[in-house]
This record gives structure tokens, C-alpha cells and sequence, in this order.
């Protein structure tokens, strides 16, 4: 639901977008009646509050000015829900109660609140708040830069090649796009770029994710090695490492990591539990890694059904190891099984790929038939007017997907 608000005039400058969160619709009520004395801006009302930590970025982005958070209703919850806020930089956090509690006040500043509104309110309370937020806007908002291009290497089964995929693209990107570029390795516990690339890394993604709640550009950077090409890279860790972590952790690291960075490509290997990060938004760009083989054109089939809802990230679809000579299923079977024609087609080359692995020296620094497929990739993100590769030739066998 959303109302318009009239604010006084030491506002008009910086019209606020506001959030009321309370789960009690007297309260909310309240909010809103005393908002609803000024003009200007905007105000959205949520009747719940976030199901849980994970979900505060995607429920509020960064489309509020100030969030206005309901503690009656759930006081431990709510506090936590201002720190997530205050830490992540979405708002400015205030929160409103009818108690008058000297303790409650001190943990509500502690968590990051601007702001202790006691209902019922007293005439030009909300309104000074109001004008305070919009200083406290003016004063620290720095300018708020385009977000960096997200480029996410997923695979339909293990075993795809997505990890050779993504370091030698994220490679041919940083070369010849001359823009700063940043691969992450998400693809936890034995997550292999750096090994592919020849990198030894003293810190990791999980030091990142483990230390979300203070990650800024400063700090990701003490955490990055780079690679002689110029790409720079988070390594997976060396030793065997926790895959659960949090997705608010992981969206707190991409967003970071994308204000620094023209490019950032990740390596999510098969890593489905993401799907509710940022990896898996609109502003994505997935490349499907798979193979002509009916396990993974089964589940490629399945995550492409999923991903074509609105609001989902551009998909692209990449068969890795292609080998028309070779194939037992025909080119428009796959199609059919992929519910569309696959966008990029990578060459099988074993000898290409194993002297790759063993020397740590990028397939895409030597002529190659898959050398060029990927840096044909490349090129599409930096010069989106260049064609795509020839594709090889086909042959006809027979069908699987009538």
C-alpha cells in the first residue's frame, strides 16, 4: 500500500521515500496519520515484518530514505532488524513503541536506530525526526555509483566445466575490456580457480562472508590477489570450508564488490542454494554451463523453467565440450530439451584444457578453437555489437526428446 505524505518545506530539497513496518495495524495507523501531516515523498506500509534477516535487502533494496520499525510487536526481532539495516546501509533505521524504557533506548542506539519515537506522538515529533533524517541524508549519502556487471558461471550438474569457463572468461575480460574486473570463487568447500590460474591467496570467501557485517571496499581489497592479466580474484579457500553461509552475507559481499568493479564474475559451480542472493536477480547475467548428455540437459531444463519468471537474471546457455562428430542427440533435440537454442557452444579440447590445469597458464592466452569460443564470450559483454562464434557443424542422430 502506498500514500502520498506532506513534508515540511526544510524537506522539499530531499523528498523522503519512507518504510512503516508493524505487524499491528493501530500502530502502523498511527505512523502513517502523523506522516500523512506533511507532503512530498512517498510512504509504503508492511504489515509483517521480513520473514527473516535473509530477506531484508530484497524486501527494502535500497528504494527507502528511512524505515520506520514497529518494536511491540516482536522487541528482539525488531532490533535485529535495525542492525541488519544499519549494517547493510539501506536506511536510515528509526523505531517507534509505546514504552518508555531508559534500557530498551539504549539497546535500540547500540543496534544503529537514528531515531525512539513513544506513541502516542506529541505534536512535531515526526516531523522533526523527519527533518533530522533528511540532514543526516544531505550530510553522509555519498554518490551513489552504477553497480558493476554481475556475471554468474552456474552449472546444471557437476563435473560441467563451469570452473574453466569462468577464470578463462573473467581472464579474456580484464585483458582485452581493460576494465577492472574481480572473479569470486563461490563455489564452496573445494571451490579450484585459484589453482586454475596459478594463484596462492592468503585470504578467502569465506573471510569476506564471515566478516560481512564489516565488509567495505577498503576491506575486500586486503583480501584480493591479483593475477598477471590483471584480474583480480577472492579465492575459495584452501582448506576444506563451511558451505552454508548466509544470503545476506553473500549480497552484502556482491554489492561491495560491485561498486569497485566494472565486472564481477562469479564462480557458483552448482551452488542452487544461492537462488534467493543477488546472484539469481534481475540484474544478473547467468551463464548455464552444460553438456549434451541427459542428466544435464534434464536439469538444465528445469533450472531454465524456473529462471524465465519475471524479474529473473538474463540467462545464457553455454554447452560445454561440444563434440558434433560425437554426439548421440541431435542439435534440435537439445533445443527442445532446453526449451531454446543455446547461445554459446565451447569445443571439446582435452589436450587444450589438461595442459591449461597443469601449467596454470589461461586457455584464452593461446590460439585454440576453445580460446577463441570464450574470448568470442568476452568480447560479447564488452562490445555487445561483435557476432558470436560459428558454430561447428552438426550431424543428425537420432532423437530422445520427441
Amino acid at each position: 500500500m502506498q500514500a502520498s505524505t506532506h513534508f515540511p518545506d526544510s524537506l522539499s530539497a530531499g523528498l523522503l521515500s519512507i518504510a512503516v513496518i508493524s505487524p499491528d495495524e493501530q500502530r502502523r495507523h498511527a505512523v502513517t496519520s502523523a506522516l500523512a501531516e506533511f507532503q512530498g515523498g512517498s510512504v509504503q506500509e508492511f504489515v509483517s515484518y521480513p520473514p527473516s534477516l535473509d530477506d531484508v535487502s530484497r524486501t527494502l533494496g535500497h528504494k527507502f530514505d528511512v524505515v520506520l520499525i514497529d518494536l511491540d510487536s516482536d522487541p528482539e526481532y525488531a532490533l535485529d532488524l535495525v542492525e541488519s539495516i544499519s549494517i547493510r546501509g539501506l536506511a536510515t533505521s528509526m523505531v517507534f513503541s509505546t514504552r518508555t524504557d531508559s534500557e530498551l533506548l539504549l539497546r535500540c542506539m547500540r543496534a544503529g536506530a537514528r531515531e525512539f519515537l513513544t506513541l502516542p506522538f506529541d505534536p512535531g515529533v515526526m516531523a522533526e525526526a523527519l527533518v533530522r533524517a533528511s540532514a543526516l541524508r544531505s550530510a553522509s549519502q555519498p554518490p551513489k555509483m552504477a553497480g558493476g556487471r554481475l556475471l554468474v558461471f552456474l552449472s546444471a550438474k557437476g563435473g560441467s566445466g563451469v570452473t574453466t569457463l569462468a577464470c578463462n572468461f573473467a581472464v579474456s575480460l580484464a585483458q582485452e575490456s581493460k576494465k577492472k574486473t574481480l572473479l569470486i570463487d563461490l563455489n564452496l568447500p573445494l571451490g579450484d580457480a585459484a589453482i586454475n590460474l596459478g594463484i596462492q591467496a592468503e585470504y578467502s570467501t569465506v573471510n569476506a562472508l564471515q566478516n560481512y557485517s564489516r565488509l567495505d571496499g577498503n576491506f575486500l581489497s586486503t583480501l584480493l590477489v591479483q593475477h598477471e592479466s590483471g584480474l583480480f580474484m577472492l579465492a575459495a579457500p584452501s582448506e576444506l570450508a563451511p558451505t552454508h553461509v548466509s544470503d545476506e552475507a553473500v549480497d552484502k559481499l556482491l554489492e561491495v564488490a560491485r561498486q569497485d568493479f566494472d565486472y564481477v564474475v562469479v564462480d557458483a559451480g552448482v551452488r542452487l542454494d544461492l537462488q534467493c542472493t543477488h546472484l539469481f536477480d534481475a540484474s544478473a547475467t547467468i551463464y548455464l554451463v552444460t553438456q549434451v548428455g541427459i542428466p544435464e540437459l534434464r536439469n538444465s531444463n528445469r533450472l531454465i523453467k524456473q529462471l524465465s519468471t519475471e524479474g529473473s537474471p538474463k540467462v545464457e546457455i553455454v554447452i560445454n565440450r561440444y563434440d558434433p562428430r560425437k554426439m548421440e542427440i541431435s542439435e534440435e533435440d537439445v533445443t527442445r530439451a532446453l526449451t531454446r537454442p543455446a547461445q554459446w557452444m565451447i569445443p571439446n579440447n582435452f589436450t587444450v584444457v589438461r595442459r591449461m590445469q597443469n601449467s596454470a597458464r589461461p586457455i584464452t592466452q593461446e590460439d585454440s578453437s576453445i580460446g577463441r569460443a570464450i574470448r568470442q564470450m568476452a568480447k560479447s559483454v564488452y562490445d555487445p555489437t561483435g557476432s558470436s562464434e560459428p558454430k561447428p557443424e552438426k550431424k543428425r542422430a537420432f532423437s530422445l526428446f520427441g
